[in-house]
């Protein structure tokens, strides 16, 4: 089988280079007149800052906050249930299409959508009783819609989630609310808080209900290679029997701890802070179905509902050291360092939920997409690529992946030719990066911004940050929409960071400068892009801006 390359206009590469948004589409540059709308972008970015200072003082006490229009859940789903004692059932036991290892966010959804398209899939989860974690629990919109392409937007139901509609942030006793930007949106589209267990469990038992789908409890402890190409898995089985499985395409997904991600990329993981996670019961956030940010110091705290009594906190902690557990040295930090910084109505609870020791913690964990294409396998997933969870971009990062895997697989009746499907699925990874490289860029940007400083400029930026989002309008809801997914641009993102850094400096030398304000602005414009420049080349600046300059944006499907 060999691979065919031709260049062909933008129409026929559907559905391969579109990225559906439910109603809307956004549609990956194609064209070169656009590469020169990103260079003027970046100094239209400039001009914006100063427009923005002189506008705001007499905009701010003008703009009205949007109002929230809840609306009722009005889908239903079968509570059928493929379980039996921690396993689900196996429903097929012909020869296997794809392998999956592992049954979390991505996994499940894979097995779903690859199952409903016809392949005969396997699935190796280590565990799959309910998991029990403190991340993964707030579904961005955009993510919310990739969840409805994938059919699986009944997974969210009969689990109690919550909707959320966008952020309130909290800073030096002041706080502003900013909405997801959902008026083009039927009523149900909106973000999803919920347990991550739950969640996971609602997708395993969806997948399970195809015939052409198994699920078994195993641990994965290899990949069977043959002269370069993986032709399945090694695995002990819950009774540790020791088996082997092979498939033409075996999909990796195993989560942030992958212990196979190796031989297939290299993993560069940086672990900037950690997560200390109380749930908070029976406490009303101050704006309801909204995340709450407080930007603390040292670093922002999070609070977020997850059921209909329940909201999780979580604190982060600078560094891959947290106070001891153990000794009391947590709980004391809670009470003494965070709790005077969270806003007045959840101090009760706050204290009340350290009383009952139930503090969790994890490492925050960020690992740019550093594949090495390897045929018969492919890496999805937190395995492949991580961002800071602040901005809770994971799950949609993911669902995103997995639409376009699917739409790449679909035309492909066979997957047996290894080597032309490697090649052909190459494309993947350079048609993902607009999307994934917008939200693991904001993410961490957004994460370093919010940290406290003992840097002057580094300081004026965050206080900038804050009162560029207070503005409203365009100003909050860009932002807000790079954040949710719902116009993951790198442009964009770009025009908005910068647009901060200029606000910042505007009010830095407005109404009368001083040498020294001046050295602060410039350090700031430097502190902005040291932040950002670093982030976006561990991305990749032309995979990231011009992807259609690289030849795997137009790869066509190999030939059977």
């Amino acid at each position: 089988m060999q691979e065919r390359e031709k260049k062909v206009s933008f129409e026929k590469l559907s559905p391969y280079l579109y990225y559906h948004n439910h109603n809307r589409k956004n549609i990956i540059n194609t064209n070169y007149s656009e590469m020169i709308e990103y260079i003027l972008g970046g100094v239209l970015a400039f001009l914006v800052g100063f427009f923005v200072f002189y506008s705001s003082s007499s905009q701010k006490n003008d703009i009205k906050k949007n109002k929230v229009v809840t609306v009722e859940e009005n889908e239903s789903v079968d509570d059928s249930v493929g379980e039996n004692n921690g396993e689900f059932k196996s429903k097929s036991k012909e020869e296997t299409d794809v392998i999956i290892v592992g049954a979390g966010v991505a996994g499940a959804a894979l097995a779903y959508t690859l199952g409903k398209d016809g392949r005969r899939v396997h699935v190796i989860e280590r565990d799959l009783t309910e998991p029990d974690r403190i991340v993964g629990e707030l579904l961005q919109p955009g993510g919310f819609l990739k969840l409805v392409e994938l059919g699986l937007g009944d997974c969210v139901e009969e689990i109690d989630a919550q909707r959320v509609f966008g952020y309130a942030l909290f800073k030096d006793g002041k706080n502003t609310k900013v909405s997801y930007p959902l008026e083009e949106f039927q009523a149900d589209v909106a973000g999803r808080s919920f347990h991550n267990g739950r969640f996971i469990q609602r997708m395993r038992e969806k997948a399970a209900t195809l015939p052409n789908v198994r699920l078994e409890q195993g641990t994965v402890t290899s990949l069977l290679e043959e002269n370069g190409t993986v032709k399945g898995i090694t695995y002990k089985t819950k009774n540790g029997e020791e088996l082997k499985a092979y498939a033409p395409l075996t999909v990796v997904c195993d989560g942030c701890f992958s212990n196979l991600r190796r031989s297939l990329c290299t993993p560069k993981v940086d672990v900037p802070s950690c997560f200390v996670g109380l749930i908070l019961e029976n406490c009303e956030l101050p704006y309801p179905n909204h995340g709450h940010v407080v930007l603390a110091d040292p670093s922002p705290i999070l609070f977020y509902q997850i059921s209909s009594y329940e909201v999780r906190c979580l604190v982060d902690v600078p560094g891959q050291k947290v106070p001891s557990l153990s000794n009391g040295d947590m709980a004391n930090y809670l009470k003494t360092v965070v709790a005077p910084q969270i806003p007045s109505q959840l101090h009760v609870s706050f204290i009340s939920a350290i009383d009952k020791g139930n503090i969790r913690t994890m490492p925050n964990r960020s690992m740019p997409a550093l594949p090495h294409p390897t045929p018969g396998a492919i890496l999805m997933g937190d395995a492949f690529n991580m961002r800071h969870p602040l901005t809770g971009g994971g799950m949609t990062v993911a669902l995103s992946d997995i639409v376009l895997l699917r739409n790449l697989l679909k035309p492909l009746q066979d997957l047996n030719d290894a080597s032309s499907l490697c090649r052909y699925l190459e494309s993947f990874y350079t048609l993902r990066k607009p999307v994934a490289s917008t939200i693991n860029t904001l993410a961490g940007a957004l994460y370093k911004v919010f940290c406290m400083s003992p840097d002057e400029a580094r300081t004026e930026m965050r206080e900038a940050c804050f009162d560029y989002l207070s503005l409203g309008g365009v100003f909050s809801s860009g932002p807000v929409a790079l954040l949710s997914g719902l116009n993951p641009r790198p442009l964009s993102l770009v025009c908005h960071f910068f647009a901060v850094a200029i606000y910042g400096v505007g009010r830095l030398l407005l109404p009368f400068p001083s040498p020294k304000r001046l050295w602060i602005g410039a350090r700031l414009i430097s502190s902005a892009s040291g932040i950002i420049f670093p982030i976006i080349k561990a991305e990749g600046v032309r995979q990231m801006f011009f992807p259609a300059t690289l030849s795997a944006y137009y790869r066509a499907p190999p030939v059977n």
